[in-house]
């Protein structure tokens, strides 16, 4: 494979999960929240990339064939193709991955991108495929679906996988596997990706990137590890260290006038959240202080309305539908939707949830900070881009350039204004082999609340260069 990148987006830390506004799941809050009370030091990634061999390899003739995509119930006529499916990672245990791949119009011609959705627990394809970057959305009767003109495979081949087992479509035969945690994932979707590409061999020769958001602010950076020697990657709004996004939460939450001078304050002088399980008390009350007063904002978004609110329309700034999540429940678990693709393994409908809470937690190994990791891939020469939205209040702006500083890369491109569609879509500034991007008026999914802006950057990315300046 000619690997040249990988493109890892926390945008929700982005992105992970759109399904929090209207189903009311949080699950990277309620991680953050039960790790503050654990009694165990802070402690870094491990190398992980010589721990999964050998991978386990499958014949995988005709199953190409078989995965394609006739129509999806509702979609409009399209140019390009489809293919949906399981790829068995361990016959042992009855385990097997699910993915959705959407084309360019000219495959050949595009490199291929890996999206993988975080939370961890949550699904790729409900959230990353049918929220954000995918060529299609669901409309309100969660029947039909409207064609997503901004959607990444104008420039990429984008495969959704929906890690680990358990998440979404992708299950196992053995329950105990639904325990799991940061190897088992980087594990099992390498052992993914060995099978799929002999399932899909014309993409050996093609540029490989890796992108994902929110916890997958963990997925991306380990995986790259297992692959080291054959890949660079990007961050956006990513959760990526412990101690940064505990710090930069309350600063963000300031600067953005949700909570008061007196509570900030008193975080900043009674709070420290270097050592897990040494919260104070005065520190928790004034955390507990803080969220009261920020009030029902939604927290991936603060700028955003509420599903099921009285100003549930979509958003002024975003144009987005705060109630899309609902309509992608209904239309994913349909039985036709699932027959089209290829999800019906046993030929009875499935119950399928856009993120399994059980898996959230359950989860095992995590580490506190990912950045030895992200700086160790720097040095091999990989290219890395972290970017954030700037209205996400769970993984902020201001907590990513926390991590930024940690880095210790030099600046060689100044801070600018880069643009999209003659606006100002965000700043930028480059560092030897990473470069910080924000995204202007976007919460933590950054393609569902400006589309053209992240396909602006996305597109620079992929073609090697820094998003416009201004003419």
């Amino acid at each position: 494979m000619k690997a040249s990148l990988i493109f890892l987006s926390l945008l929700c830390l982005v992105g992970c999960v759109q399904c929090y506004g209207g189903r009311g799941y949080d699950p990277l809050g309620k991680l953050l929240k039960k790790r503050q009370t654990r009694k165990s030091a802070y402690h870094l990634a491990e190398d992980v990339s010589t721990e999964y061999s050998p991978v386990y390899l499958a014949p995988q003739d005709g199953l190409k064939e078989a995965d394609k995509i006739t129509m999806l119930p509702g979609q409009l006529n399209v140019s390009f193709d489809q293919y949906s499916g399981y790829v068995t990672v361990d016959p042992g245990a009855g385990r097997a991955l699910f993915y959705y791949l959407t084309e360019a119009e000219d495959p050949s011609g595009k490199p291929l991108v890996l999206w993988l959705n975080g939370g961890p627990g949550c699904s790729s394809i409900g959230s990353g495929a049918m929220t954000e970057l995918g060529p299609f959305r669901v409309n309100p009767d969660g029947k039909t679906l409207w064609y997503n003109k901004d959607a990444w495979n104008n420039v990429a081949n984008i495969l959704f996988l929906e890690s680990p087992a358990g998440v979404g479509f992708s299950y196992s035969n053995r329950s105990s596997d639904y325990i799991t945690g940061d190897k088992q994932t980087a594990a099992d979707s390498y052992a993914f990706l060995v099978n799929w590409l002999e399932r899909f061999p014309e993409y050996k020769s093609q540029d490989f990137y890796i992108a994902g958001e929110s916890y997958a602010g963990h997925y991306v950076p380990q995986l790259a590890d297992l692959i080291l020697h054959e890949l660079v990657f990007q961050i956006g709004n990513a959760y990526i260290d412990y101690i940064d996004r505990w710090m930069g939460t309350f600063d963000h939450f300031w600067t953005s006038a949700l909570i008061s001078d007196e509570t900030h304050e008193g975080i900043v002088a009674n709070c420290n959240f270097s050592t897990e399980g040494s919260v104070s008390q005065a520190c928790e009350d004034y955390q507990d202080k803080a969220y009261v007063e920020k009030g029902g904002v939604y927290i991936y978004d603060i700028y955003a309305p509420l599903c099921g609110s009285s100003s549930s329309a979509p958003s002024q700034i975003s144009n987005f539908d705060p109630c899309s999540d609902d309509y992608v429940f209904t239309y994913l678990n349909a039985p036709e939707v699932q027959k089209a693709l290829h999800a019906d393994r046993t030929g009875v409908p499935v119950q399928w949830e856009d993120c399994n809470d059980a898996i959230n937690i359950d989860w095992q190994d995590q580490p506190d900070t990912v950045l030895p990791v992200i700086n160790k891939l720097m040095a091999s020469g990989i290219r890395v881009w972290i970017y954030s939205g700037d209205t996400d209040g769970i993984i902020h702006v201001t907590t990513t350039r926390h991590s930024m500083a940690k880095l210790g890369a030099p600046v060689k491109t100044p801070w600018y204004p880069w643009y999209s569609q003659g606006e100002v879509g965000g700043y930028i500034v480059g560092y030897q082999n990473v470069t910080f991007v924000t995204i202007r008026g976007a919460g933590h999914f950054v393609p569902s609340y400006q589309p053209e802006r992240a396909l602006t950057f996305f597109s620079s990315f992929i073609e090697g260069k820094l998003p416009p300046g201004q003419n």
